[in-house]
């Protein structure tokens, strides 16, 4: 059985793509609070919110995964 070869980081890094999906929700809040208001803002709040939460995941991983924990992901 032949070893399969590992990933590069870029490929396996969700840092960046958390980091741009917050982005554009937070353009979109912005946009939303001048152009209309209610639900749609409310939801784009939403998404900047649950965006930080995620780097804040991301963060917990990589720190548990730096002290050795046996049940964190390797990134």
């Amino acid at each position: 059985m032949r070893h399969t070869p590992e990933l590069p980081k870029r490929l396996t890094d969700l840092t960046p793509v958390v980091i741009v999906g917050t982005s554009l929700w937070a353009v979109a809040t912005v946009v939303l609070f001048f152009v209309t208001d209610g639900i749609w803002v409310q939801t784009s709040l939403a998404g900047v919110v649950l965006g930080f939460i995620g780097l804040a995941i991301i963060a917990w991983q990589r720190a548990a995964a730096r002290r050795g924990s046996k049940s964190a992901q390797r990134f």
